[in-house]
């Protein structure tokens, strides 16, 4: 005889214009505040949730049947759920996949994230893209208007926090080439490298010319540091809370920042970071995605917004300027570099006059990516790793990758140099 189906308790979402929303939970019971935005991927879900660029929201679907090939544990990407909360239209119990360990409602209630589901995300959707991102809050214990309001009243939201802390790695650690998620736990410290020494395990595999790249972790997802592993390279993450010395105790290669949660102006100490980099190692590649982008332009000297209600979803078009190609992009930001076109009709990234604006969002004419005049630094606003969507824009780790080596060719030349 087949089980009944357990019934949900009913629950709220309200925002902070006073719209409100009735429906029922799945997942954990409670209350979550976060700024309620939309994402339009059909597929991903799973490492949507475990993105720790969502850390501080409550992400909507537009996709109306969420759940449907469950959870698996090969697609995480990152130690677990990273949204504050989750908003579908209804939320498939009856998951099949042959990878499949567990269903969504219980992931989610074993994580303690609260969800929403049986509301019509069609007009959510629609009234966040008229009114903007807005802070919201989902309670399956408390239905009072007024108190829910007030609660929202208080919170801070996102802009001018630091919710990089929230997400990133308290330990450096090791990825090398073949490196699968499982041993992403298997911690390796390097805090304690010497200026110039090389950190144990980079010559383990016998190979002379190995690509060393440290990469900042400002919310990475498992998926970039085995990019880089695929291209070749030995990856160690650190803490965003590292110092330019630090970093640069560690002998890299290349420098990577990641993506990551949040206004990038609520984490200063990055920042500074990347300033001191730049200005004194000015030979190093450097390859930025999403957050890591818009570091470095303030870095540089130029200026972030809030968009409106900005970009997540898998289905983004980018316009290479350089070579005319469109890519189908990845991505997952709410803010922005801030850049527009001269007189001339030639893009800018605003005060920064050494940076050259490389990609463009076809959707809005946003900056989607920029790179350094004259030192080999880039980076691109949206994910090239993809996990989940397109593969169209892996050839940028090949670029990173190729700076790294001629650096190498370059130093190693220098070295053998007749005086």
């Amino acid at each position: 005889m087949p089980r009944a189906r357990k019934q949900n308790k009913k629950a709220v979402l309200v925002i902070e214009d006073g719209r409100t929303f009735q429906g029922t939970s799945f997942g954990a019971e409670g209350e979550t505040l976060g700024e309620v935005v939309f994402n339009t991927s059909m597929t991903g879900y799973q490492e949507i949730l475990c993105d720790p660029s969502y850390n501080g929201q409550l992400v909507t679907m537009t996709y109306p049947h969420i759940g449907n090939t469950g959870i698996n544990p090969t697609d995480i990407e990152s130690r677990g759920v990273q949204t504050a909360g989750f908003v579908v239209r209804e939320c498939t119990r009856n998951h099949s996949n042959w990878r499949t360990t567990a269903g969504l409602d219980e992931y989610l209630r074993e994580a303690a994230v609260v969800g929403i589901e049986g509301i019509d995300t069609r007009a959510l959707t629609l009234h966040i893209r008229e009114k903007g991102a807005m802070k919201g809050i989902i309670s399956t214990v408390d239905f009072n208007y007024e108190t829910l309001m007030n609660k929202l009243y208080k919170y801070p939201g996102l802009v001018g926090q630091d919710l990089v802390k929230n997400v990133s790695t308290v330990k450096s650690y090791l990825f090398a080439p073949g490196a699968e998620p499982e041993d992403i736990a298997d911690y390796y410290d390097y805090t304690v490298g010497r200026p110039g020494q090389m950190p144990a395990g980079r010559e383990q595999n016998g190979r002379g010319d190995d690509l060393y790249v440290v990469a900042i972790d400002c919310g990475i997802k498992y998926n970039i540091p085995r990019m880089l592993s695929l291209f070749g390279c030995r990856v160690i993450v650190v803490p965003a809370s590292y110092s330019a010395a630090q970093i640069m105790s560690l002998n890299p290669d290349g420098l990577f920042i990641s993506n990551g949660p949040g206004d990038p102006q609520g984490v200063p100490y990055v920042i500074a970071t990347l300033q001191a980099i730049l200005t004194h190692h000015t030979d190093l590649p450097v390859f930025g995605i999403c957050l890591g982008q818009q570091l470095l332009a303030l870095a540089y000297g130029g200026k972030t917004y809030k968009l409106k209600f900005g970009h997540r979803g898998a289905n983004h078009p980018v316009k290479d300027l350089a070579t005319g190609k469109i890519e189908v992009t990845t991505q997952n930001h709410g803010f922005c570099v801030a850049g527009d076109k001269d007189e001339n009709g030639v893009w800018h990234v605003d005060d920064c006059p050494e940076l050259e604006v490389t990609h463009l969002n076809l959707n809005d004419m946003t900056i989607e990516g920029f790179r350094h005049r004259t030192n080999p630094v880039f980076s691109v606003q949206y994910h090239p790793e993809a996990s989940a969507g397109p593969h169209d824009s892996w050839y940028l780790f090949q670029r990173f990758v190729d700076s790294i080596a001629a650096r190498k060719q370059q130093r190693a030349e220098a070295e053998t140099a007749p005086a």
